[in-house]
Parts: C-alpha cells; sequence; structure tokens
C-alpha cells in the first residue's frame, strides 16, 4: 500500500473540511487540520485516531497570515512534506447591497479571498521545492452565477476563480508538477447558511437547503477523486450539485 499523503485542511472543524479530514484518514492520509475553534479540532483529531489514521492541528485564524504560515509550518516539522493543501474556510452572509452590511463584505473579503491567498502562499514555497503536490481552493457555484444578495459573496467566489487559474498557468510555466484543482459546490448540507446576518434571508436560505442539500461527504468524495488521480493529470475546475438544484 502506498503512504499517505500529508494534506492540510483550513476550515477543518465543520461542514466540508471536516468530512473531508476524515474521510482522508480513513485511506492513510495524514491530516494537519486548521480552523478558529480549537476545541471542535481537538474532537476532529481524537475521532481520526479511532479510524486507525492520524492527525494534528492548530487554532489558525485564516485571515491571519502568520498563522497560516505556521500551519503549514506544523506541516512540516510533524510530517516533513506538504502533499495537499485544502483551502476550504469560508462564510457566506448573503445580503442586498443597499443594506452595506460592511462588516459582512470584509469578512468575506478577508476569509474567502485572502484566507485562501495565504494558504496559497503558505504552501507554494514547500511544493515547489519538493517539485510535487496539490492546492485545492473551495469555490462556489456562486461563482459562476450571481443572483440579488450573493454580489459581494459571488464577486468573492470569482476572485478564488481567477486566483487558481492564474496558479495553474504560473505552475504549469514553472514545470513544478504542482496541480490545482478547484471546486464549486452547489447547495451542500454545511453550516455556511448561519453566517447570514440577515434574518429574512437566511430563514429564505434554510429553507431552500433544506428542500435542495446534498450531504457534506458528496464533497468529501470528490475532493478525495481528484487527490487520487495520477500526478500527471488535473482536474482543474469541477462544479457539484444536487441533480435538483436548478441554479
Amino acid at each position: 500500500m502506498a503512504e499517505g499523503k500529508v494534506v492540510v485542511i483550513t476550515g477543518a472543524s465543520s461542514g466540508m473540511g471536516e468530512a473531508t479530514a476524515k474521510l482522508l484518514a480513513k485511506g492513510g492520509d495524514k491530516l494537519v487540520l486548521g480552523a478558529r475553534r480549537e476545541n471542535r479540532l481537538q474532537e476532529i483529531a481524537k475521532d481520526i485516531e479511532k479510524l486507525g489514521g492520524e492527525a494534528v492541528y492548530a487554532a489558525t485564524d485564516v485571515t491571519n497570515d502568520d498563522e497560516v504560515e505556521a500551519l503549514a509550518k506544523l506541516a512540516i516539522d510533524k510530517f516533513g512534506r506538504i502533499d495537499v493543501w485544502i483551502n476550504s474556510a469560508g462564510i457566506m452572509p448573503q445580503s442586498l447591497l443597499a443594506q452595506k452590511k460592511v462588516k459582512d463584505w470584509d469578512m468575506m473579503i478577508d476569509i474567502n479571498i485572502k484566507g485562501t491567498l495565504y494558504g496559497i502562499g503558505a504552501a507554494l514555497p514547500y511544493m515547489m521545492k519538493q517539485k510535487s503536490g496539490q492546492i485545492i481552493n473551495i469555490a462556489s457555484i456562486a461563482g459562476h452565477i450571481v443572483g440579488p444578495l450573493s454580489s459581494v459573496y459571488s464577486g468573492t467566489k470569482y476572485a478564488v476563480r481567477a486566483i487558481s487559474e492564474g496558479l495553474r498557468q504560473e505552475m504549469a510555466q514553472a514545470q513544478s508538477n504542482v496541480r490545482v484543482t478547484l471546486i464549486s459546490p452547489g447547495a451542500v448540507d454545511t453550516g455556511l447558511v448561519d453566517s447570514i446576518t440577515d434574518e429574512q434571508v437566511k430563514k429564505g436560505t434554510e429553507e431552500f437547503y433544506k428542500n435542495f442539500s446534498i450531504p457534506v461527504d458528496r464533497i468529501a468524495q470528490t475532493i478525495k477523486q481528484s487527490i487520487d488521480l495520477p500526478a500527471d493529470a488535473a482536474w482543474n475546475e469541477v462544479i457539484i450539485r444536487p441533480t435538483s438544484q436548478q441554479m
């Protein structure tokens, strides 16, 4: 059996990050978990150990570049390499632009865009030095389709798409053997709706997710499939949504 990969996941304390960590651990990968809620990371690491896997963690705010760099260093200090870095942290406080929810706008920009950039910046030096690796960025169907209430959120996810494509081209040009994968989910049963600060919007979104969302395991499976591809090929962009979701 091949030796497991070293996988770093931000946003690992719940949702897609947690589900992906547990699925990869079952396959023998070594996990490095980052999120703000240290108590949840501790619980997930214990769950992974019960599955026979290995995980370390560090409280990590992805809006803080120093903390993201420290997460990368933890992976190197503990396991000696970083094979996969998954930028899974994200929030979705949807609202009308006329409401001018500046704090929500700033947090989306800081977490969804800057958090992704900080993760890329932390992982790349190690991956380019070892001449292998994979960056997986989590975007959204909102990065392909814009609607009322989602202007800023969609803007951040369009940015993640642009950053991912630029990174793909740069890594190919450098002949780095670093793969770049963008995953754009539709409605998925995560805690993302909890970040909506407008109660009326939140209620409507919760109802939509109740009727249409798919389990987080579907995204975890997709991420694992992208990792398991031979190193000379990459899924560069994947849209996955519920079969019944129209938009």
